[in-house]
């Protein structure tokens, strides 16, 4: 959702700080906060003015006209304050349809003044620019102000002056008042643009002598620019409706929403109602909740929400459990049911998504059971098949009555059986496609010849055309001007000239696809190109419809995609200019950029005139960025699909993106050639589910675009509609509309003046809202009506009223568009044509993988660690686990290394290994090698490696041998003495015997420490104690023949394998022979010769090169003749 109301409090305080008027603005931050948790007297020491001035209190909880309502105690002093907040704290309150409690409120001085000091002002976003409302009598009694009001409309991008309001809203206001207002309203005004809000409104304004007082305000502002203006927002916390509570479930999905690229969104309506949804889709959401309320569910249905965006398993996981976890808290007498549904996606892996819903099943399958919960399932799209199987199995192993249907199915089919108002199929049949078309039987890998060329249909010429649909009897196109005109968030005013007046870019095309369209692909969707290919060969189209790709954060380079069975290379560029010039033939650009980058790159787009549409897939984009957009493209004459769209299709021609979703859903719904229906919607899944529909009740789809959930898409229902109109393969029109907006009525308004003549069947998703007690924000950001004529209901009923096909619900919407179709074919206009087969495409290996028709075995295997999931983990631990344990660098070793858990004190004793073998000085030569590759300035992993390489059987490598050597003695038997004295016969050194330096009479400290560990925490130490009496028959023939402190860990290591409890023999034998005791020596070692880089480095050490007198050279003697 973009446009989000904050409270009077939150806007006040953003206009104190941020207002810059000449005006002198009253009151600054003079505000005091109650709620249930308030201490009065702590209150008045950081509000001391509540003790000396009158005041006025109100709750501030997005309650309309508190004056009217008697929510206002104006002019007392403290006492009465705090008698009325007490009258009214935690009081059950109602508000027109809501009912709430009271438990938040707001402490203001009292201003004194007159009648005649009160304005009204308002500020409010609409497609075309800004409006500002000014009336020059506010308060209480202000009234109808859409009809009373003065309006000046602002123009995306332009400025005010305090001439122009003083000229266009100011004409009834007295001479002395005029500087002050026209200073406030810019002042007021430029902070509405700078700080992103939506929606400001202020009733009453008063203006005094002594300056300007805010008294009453209203404001939202849009939610998706938070990046933009979080220095200023600060954390902005969004207050629920009126008469819904915040429940912290809400806030839990709201904050995984936030950090995830999915959407994710959960709002609950009735806790202990029966009917629950878990519905994939923004539009599919609102589909499902009103055909709920259709069949009388209304007061049983519990929430609204959905998951859309292709989220992780581990996402849709959490987000179930949450919805499980509410249903399974109170019981219902009739048990519950919860509808699992959605369209036919377009990219999402339906089998990954339900993955995590079947965990969360499994999680809560006693209480499901307990509740008495029956799941009902439908769903289509990338791996449907897998996922219903995957959920229908759950259901049979849990005990859980679970009833799975597919694309054969309706769309809301499941709700009629949850509801118990349509039986259920014992067996209903599937659909079967995924996996039985795609493989090719030849292996002719030329693109084939074109199937069809024209529509699929055969139209009739044009004077045989159908005549339009007559308006119902007393329908008047011209009073829609009444509904258009004073709509906030419409500027019908000028519409007409616009369309007929393009800007100098040209006026916009009928035609935006072709057999032969290029376009340029912004971003590294490589699936989505893939898909795109795809589609072009099974279009039997001549070329590929991306020329290239365009990804500024890699350099200049080739990308390879399949077109049929043959691998082709696709050009990437870093530049748009250089992707433009190489490339003049593409007037089609799909932008898959960021919501934070598509703004910039849509705008350097357009700056070259060989675009001619621009797909903005991104959601979220700050609606003023989206308006700035729109008004280049008019001017330019560009089409905008979107923001926050899917993209478009157009049968057996050109596909954006990843619109259509997989190869077996295009051959599904035939959209790989041309049919005689044309449709537009908001809904980018819903557009799929219409490709479906339509495939099924007529002969297929001629174009479809989905606009987008946002307020304000770059290209309207209208613009489209109008398209199709002039386009003659298009014999019918199909609109889903939903509520919110009143582009709808544009549609009425060109039936009505004879502009539209081809039959639209029209429906407008969203009927629900009428009947919520609380305003509730659908998944789109445009699905929310701000007054009577912009919900669902009366947009249906105004379609119905001009004369287009609208069902009774969307149940109905496959039954009307056939029977339209079928009077269609009746009449001649439409002949249907033969169908024909379209060319194989095989299928990438990656997905034929992916619904398990191929296997193959792994190139590398790994028991180790796993980086798949939503977390790390290491050996079966998650990395969460591993810090709630406190296991320490020595756990996570033994994890690793051992995939073990290891006792506390082996997890000690390795990181007391580490750090003794840590460093032992520069002259060592691992350590001397590092510095000396450090002095010849190369980088850190060189000197590393240099020091590294060293490591072997003299230097640092003799743990493992120590081990192998001392363990092969004392399980073969052998005494001491017998260890000494044979392997000074075989003439071989005894690996950790020995030091340079240290001594019996100079021990080394580090052996002592480690050894006084495991003598004090190890269950026995019977290796070491072997190889200390091996030490006494040394050092007794030469002092320095000491237990080193490579030997020492080497037989140390054997005991604690041996002993610890958590490895076989063989295992522990195994872990020595594979050379895991070195890697202890390794492991510490570098973060020593890591020091000495680091150390010669900050100490500038220039290159080193050794000193003649320390070089003995000995040379052979010259030998004469």
């Amino acid at each position: 959702m973009s446009a989000k109301a904050i409270s009077e409090q939150t806007g006040k305080e953003f206009l104190y700080k941020y207002i810059c008027t000449a005006a002198a603005v009253q009151n600054r931050f003079r505000y005091a906060n109650v709620t249930t948790e308030t201490d009065w007297e702590r209150l008045t020491q950081e509000h001391p003015w509540l003790l000396t001035e009158k005041l006025v209190v109100k709750p501030d909880q997005l309650i309309k006209r508190r004056g009217k309502l008697g929510l206002v105690g104006i002019n007392l002093d403290l006492p009465g304050v705090q008698d009325w907040v007490k009258s009214h704290l935690m009081k059950e309150t109602m508000v027109a349809k809501a009912k709430g409690v009271l438990k938040n409120f707001l402490i203001e001085p009292f201003v004194e003044h007159a009648q005649s000091d009160e304005f009204y002002v308002c500020v409010y976003a609409a497609r075309e620019g800004d409006y500002i409302l000014f009336h020059h009598e506010g308060g209480v009694e202000v009234g109808d102000v859409d009809a009373k009001a003065e309006r000046l409309l602002v123009p995306v991008d332009d400025k005010l002056s305090e001439e122009q309001v003083t000229e266009k809203l100011l004409a009834h206001v007295s001479e002395e008042k005029k500087g002050v207002l026209a200073s406030f309203i810019v002042g007021l005004f430029n902070l509405y643009e700078d700080l992103y809000f939506t929606y400001l409104e202020i009733n009453p304004l008063v203006v005094t002598g002594d300056g300007v007082y805010v008294l009453d305000m209203a404001a939202k502002i849009d939610a998706t620019a938070d990046y933009i203006c979080k220095a200023k927002w600060g954390d902005v916390e969004f207050p629920p409706p009126f008469g819904r509570e915040a429940y912290p479930e809400e806030a839990y999905i709201a904050d995984l929403d936030a950090k995830s690229g999915a959407s994710l969104k959960l709002t609950l309506l009735n806790p202990r109602g029966r009917i629950w949804t878990m519905v994939a889709g923004g539009g599919a959401s609102v589909v499902y909740s009103d055909t709920i309320c259709d069949l009388g569910g209304v007061d049983e249905l519990a929430n609204y929400g959905e998951y859309s965006g292709a989220p992780s398993e581990q996402q849709t996981y959490d987000y179930a459990k949450t919805i499980l976890s509410l249903i399974t808290r109170e019981k219902h007498p009739q048990g519950k049911v919860l509808i699992i549904g959605g369209s036919i996606a377009n990219f999402t892996n339906v089998a990954a998504t339900f993955k995590g819903i079947v965990r969360a099943i499994k999680d809560y399958q006693g209480p499901l059971k307990e509740h008495e919960v029956t799941i009902f399932v439908r769903r289509g799209g990338p791996n449907y098949q897998e996922g219903l199987r995957v959920m229908g199995e759950v259901g049979k192993t849990t005990g859980i009555p679970i009833h799975v249907f597919g694309t054969e199915t309706h769309m809301t089919a499941i709700v009629g059986m949850a509801m118990g108002h349509r039986p259920i199929p014992n067996q209903p049949p599937m659909d079967a496609h995924t996996a039985n078309f795609l493989l090719n039987a030849g292996c002719n890998a030329v693109t084939p010849a074109n199937t069809r060329t024209a529509s699929f249909s055969e139209p009739k010429s044009a004077g045989e055309a159908t005549p339009p649909k007559k308006p119902k009897a007393g329908f008047q196109a011209d009073s829609l001007l009444s509904i258009l005109l004073p709509l906030k968030n419409l500027g019908m005013a000028n519409y007409k000239e616009a369309q007929a007046c393009p800007g100098p870019g040209g006026a916009k095309a009928t035609t935006l696809f072709s057999r032969h369209t290029k376009s340029i692909v912004w971003g590294m969707q490589t699936r989505a190109v893939q898909g795109m290919l795809d589609f072009d060969y099974v279009c039997s189209r001549d070329e590929p419809s991306v020329a290239a790709m365009v990804y500024p954060f890699t350099g200049d380079h080739k990308q390879k995609f399949y077109w049929g069975h043959k691998e082709i290379l696709v050009p990437v560029y870093k530049s748009m200019d250089d992707a433009m010039k190489k490339h003049s033939d593409v007037d089609v650009l799909i932008s898959f950029a960021s919501l934070r980058s598509a703004f910039d790159s849509t705008m350097e787009t357009m700056q070259h005139p060989q675009i001619r549409t621009i797909a903005i897939i991104a959601e979220g984009i700050p609606e003023a960025q989206t308006r700035k957009i729109i008004k280049t493209a008019d001017e330019k004459g560009v089409t905008i699909i979107g923001p926050a769209t899917v993209g478009g299709i157009k049968p057996g021609c050109f596909k954006i993106g990843n619109t259509g979703g997989m190869l077996d859903n295009i051959l599904a719904s035939k959209l790989y050639r041309p049919g005689s229906v044309a449709y537009v919607s908001r809904s980018g899944g819903m557009s799929n589910e219409l490709n479906n529909i339509i495939s099924r009740t007529t002969d297929g789809v001629y174009e479809g675009v989905a606009i987008g959930g946002d307020r304000y898409p770059g290209s309207t229902f209208m613009d489209h509609v109008l398209r199709y109109q002039d386009t003659p393969g298009v014999q019918m029109i199909v609109v889903l509309g939903e509520i919110g907006g009143t582009e709808e009525y544009r549609i009425c308004q060109g039936i009505g003046e004879g502009r539209i003549t081809k039959p639209v069947v029209c429906w407008c998703i969203g009927t629900c809202a009428t009947m919520f007690s609380s305003e509730v924000q659908f998944g789109h950001a445009g699905a929310c009506a701000n007054q009577a004529s912009e919900t669902a209901v009366a947009k249906n009923q105004a379609l119905r009223d001009a004369g287009a096909y609208v069902p009774k619900s969307f149940d109905e919407l496959g039954d009307v568009i056939k029977t339209v179709y079928d009077g269609l074919v009746a009449n001649g206009t439409i002949v249907p044509a033969q169908e024909v087969p379209p060319p194989t495409v095989p299928m990438d290996y990656s997905w034929a993988r992916e619904l398990g028709l191929i296997r193959k075995p792994a190139s590398f295997m790994t028991s180790i660690c796993d980086e798949r999931g939503q977390e790390l983990i290491y050996a079966g631990m998650p990395i969460t686990e591993v810090f709630k344990e406190e296991m320490g660098l020595g756990g996570v070793l033994g994890l690793l290394w051992f995939q073990r858990r290891l006792p506390r004190y082996a997890c000690q004793f390795i990181e007391m290994c580490l750090m003794v073998t840590a460093d032992h000085g520069p002259a060592v030569s691992g350590a001397h090698n590092t510095i000396v590759c450090a002095r010849a300035g190369k980088d850190l992993i060189s000197c590393l490696t240099s020091g590294l390489l060293t490591i072997g059987d003299r230097f640092g490598g003799a743990l493992d041998a120590a081990a192998k050597q001392f363990s092969k003695a004392f399980d073969s038997g052998m005494l001491p003495m017998e260890f000494v004295n044979k392997m000074k016969k075989d003439g071989k050194l005894i690996m950790g015997i020995g030091h340079r330096v240290k001594s019996i009479n100079n021990p080394d400290m580090r052996v002592q420490i480690l050894k006084d560990f495991v003598k004090q925490n190890f269950p026995a130490s019977q290796m070491l104690d072997y190889a200390l009496n091996v030490e006494k028959i040394t050092t007794s023939k030469k002092p320095n023949l000491i237990l080193n402190v490579d030997g020492f860990i080497g037989v140390a290591f054997v005991d604690l394998l041996r002993t610890c409890g958590g490895f076989t023999r063989d295992e522990a034998d195994e872990f020595v022979e594979i050379g895991s005791l070195n890697g202890i020596f390794v492991l510490g070692r570098s973060m020593g010769f890591i020091g000495h880089y680091l150390d010669q480095k900050r100490l500038k050490q220039g290159l080193y090169r050794h000193p003649w007198d320390d070089i003995s050279y000995v040379l052979p003697e010259h030998m004469s003749m």
